[in-house]
């Protein structure tokens, strides 16, 4: 028993003489807050209280643990390692700093407002125990958990609060009964596991609130990034916001793997415009799930050869995702798999960037621009552009024009429709090179062809016009079916390789409706081919030769290896035939689709070679979505 007892002390003991040693050896005794000759966890509270400010320190030297004349949560962190023997001395100098963008730290602030939260935003395991003060002399504190606004009447703060299930603190500092200063907010998310990968991941917690509809519904937004190339699922977040988010698309609004629209917030519920993922800041973004395209990187691909194209694209990045819509702590279970996070499109400096219509720019030269627009066949909504020969073409931003404007560039598509189909096409005064930019339409149709999109031309066909210029087509959109990824209309045999997509937009296509016959139309003209014809032999001498195509599949995807397992663990569709409403490429392995897609790319590229970019008889194309085999997924952003 003595021997027992013996063994039971020596950790006590080697911690005594550890503190004792530590505190004999620094003649500063930087950590011994209270100044009792040792460190300990007495001095730790001591520091989480003058952080604070509950109480002063009268040796500030001592709890400055790095050495850089200030007293922070830093200096908290520092002491918190020491006791856990992952420091061995102070002052410590090479503390990591906050790389996260500065953007990022700035709208991370603004959301705290004037609280301090003795623990920062972020997850936790089992419990998270919060203690809450103002910068705001002589305030009370009210606050709620339940996402409202504190208000005179909400919960008094007395003392520490402790949570166990995913909560959102809202706290407000009141003087003499009336707000004072700014309200905060932090975000803590309950997770019962603590996994690792390999790739960015995103958390979305609902609050138990369950899965929202087309309706935006309040979410907890958590970025995490790797570091040394693993993420941990318990680490400090590179962002965590207040958000909200709706499910988008239209077929794809049904996949198991659902797709979503995000909406970052501030305190006031205005957009909260975080940089995320090397992409420029901004509130909107969407979530897209490669559901039947079991590459996982055809939109990527798609983005990837059109930005080097030149054409006008959304930047994206690939994350795991996590949702969880119940009250419990976030499991396995709410594991989603790999999504794109893609920039919505829309008009702005860091998106498509050209001029925003003003209220009085109702006269030309401002009118002219700038417009969003894309045919939508049977999903576009209003305010639409109507004129005749063409058919679902929604102008997307501005949503808020005025009639005079809406008037103008009704008119101005109706020129272009007008002068692609004129006597002399191709005239640079009456017909079509007047209106259009021609080498932007020539590379959107080189783009579409390679990919062969079985919804191409007819569905997220965006084109936009800037101020003084010529209307362009894109900005690129929905890619998940192009690529050999869709297999033809309820399986029946059909050719991705051969065969020309702009052509099932002729007019009167037997049992084929469309939105416009503009492709169709510009590549009957013999001048516009050519210029198709020598602008595909420059691209194959450079991104779209054989050997840059592959290499860029094999570059999208080696960063997936890891992630597409975890994927398709998930969802177990590798082997499945139809998935999502499609009929799809059917393997045992992930990288047996990459092989598909690789396949496909030297073999399209090699059958448009020996075309010549000449019309065939037999258009080759597998029966688009809508043609009865269901809707495609890209619109509804």
């Amino acid at each position: 028993m003595r021997k027992s007892r013996f063994f039971i002390l020596l950790p006590v003991i080697a911690l005594l003489v550890n503190v004792f040693s530590v505190s004999n050896v620094f003649g500063v005794k930087y950590g011994d807050v209270n100044d009792d000759g040792t460190i300990d966890s007495l001095d730790l509270t001591m520091l989480k209280r003058y952080i604070l400010r509950k109480l002063t320190i009268d040796n500030l030297t001592a709890a400055d643990l790095n050495g850089d004349n200030s007293v922070d949560s830093l200096d908290v962190t520092i002491l918190k390692r020491y006791l856990l023997r992952k420091l061995s001395s102070f002052p410590v100098e090479d503390i990591p700093k906050d790389e996260r963008d500065e953007k990022v730290i700035k709208l991370e602030n603004e959301l705290k407002g004037d609280i301090i939260f003795s623990v920062p935003s972020g997850t936790f395991k089992n419990q998270v125990t919060v203690e809450l003060s103002s910068k705001i002399p002589d305030a009370q504190i009210r606050y709620t958990v339940d996402g409202s606004v504190p208000a005179v009447s909400s919960k008094l703060y007395t003392g520490p609060l402790t949570f166990t299930t995913t909560t959102q603190l809202r706290a407000q500092s009141f003087v003499n009964g009336s707000a004072s200063g700014d309200m905060g907010t932090a975000i803590y998310v309950a997770s019962s596991i603590d996994a690792e990968h390999d790739i960015p991941v995103l958390i979305l917690d609902a609050y138990g609130k369950g899965k929202p509809d087309r309706e935006y519904k309040d979410v907890a937004f958590i970025l995490l990034e790797p570091r040394n190339n693993k993420v941990s699922l318990l680490q400090p977040a590179t962002i965590v916001t207040r958000a909200g988010f709706h499910v988008r698309g239209q077929s794809s609004a049904n996949f198991e793997k659902t797709p979503y629209r995000l909406e970052l917030r501030d305190n006031k519920d205005d957009d909260a415009k975080y940089p995320m993922l090397g992409m420029p800041g901004d509130g909107d973004w969407a979530l897209i799930s490669p559901y039947p395209d079991k590459s996982l990187i055809r939109n990527a691909l798609a983005y990837e050869l059109g930005k080097e194209m030149g054409l006008a694209t959304p930047r994206y990045a690939h994350v795991e995702v996590y949702i969880n819509f119940d009250n419990q702590p976030l499991s396995a279970d709410d594991y989603q798999g790999v999504y794109l996070l893609t920039e919505t499109l829309e008009i702005g400096k860091d998106r498509l960037n050209i001029k925003k219509l003003k209220e009085d720019d109702l006269t030309e030269p401002n009118i002219t621009g700038g417009y969003l627009m894309q045919f939508n066949m049977m999903a576009a909504e209003e305010p639409l552009i109507r004129g005749n020969g063409w058919n679902d073409l929604e102008l997307k931003e501005p949503d808020d024009l005025l009639p005079e404007q809406l008037a103008w560039i009704t008119n101005y598509i109706q020129k272009v429709h007008d002068s692609i189909h004129s006597q002399n096409p191709s005239d640079p005064q009456t017909g079509y090179p007047a209106y259009i930019d021609v080498d932007s339409f020539v590379d959107f149709i080189i783009h579409t062809e390679l990919g062969k999109q079985p919804d191409s031309y007819i569905r997220s066909a965006h084109i936009h016009k800037d101020r003084g210029q010529k209307l362009k087509a894109g900005p690129l959109w929905d890619y998940d079916l192009a690529y050999d990824s869709y297999t033809g209309l309820f399986g029946l045999p059909s050719s991705n390789i051969e065969g020309w997509q702009y052509q099932s937009t002729a007019p009167m296509m037997p049992g084929m409706a469309t939105t416009t016959d503009w492709y169709y139309t510009l590549m009957q003209d013999p001048n516009f081919r050519s210029k198709v014809k020598a602008r595909w032999e420059e691209l194959r001498k450079g991104p779209l030769s054989d050997e840059q195509l592959v290499a860029k599949v094999r570059e999208l995807s080696k960063p997936l290896s890891n992630a597409a397992h975890r994927n398709f663990q998930k969802w177990n569709i590798l082997s499945t035939p139809f998935v999502g409403g499609f009929s799809t490429q059917v393997t045992q392995t992930w990288e047996e689709q990459i092989q598909i897609v690789e396949n496909y790319l030297l073999k399209r590229a090699a059958w448009i070679d020996s075309s010549g970019w000449e019309p065939t008889s037999n258009p080759g194309w597998p029966g688009w979505p809508g043609w009865g085999g269901g809707w495609g997924g890209g619109w509804g952003q």
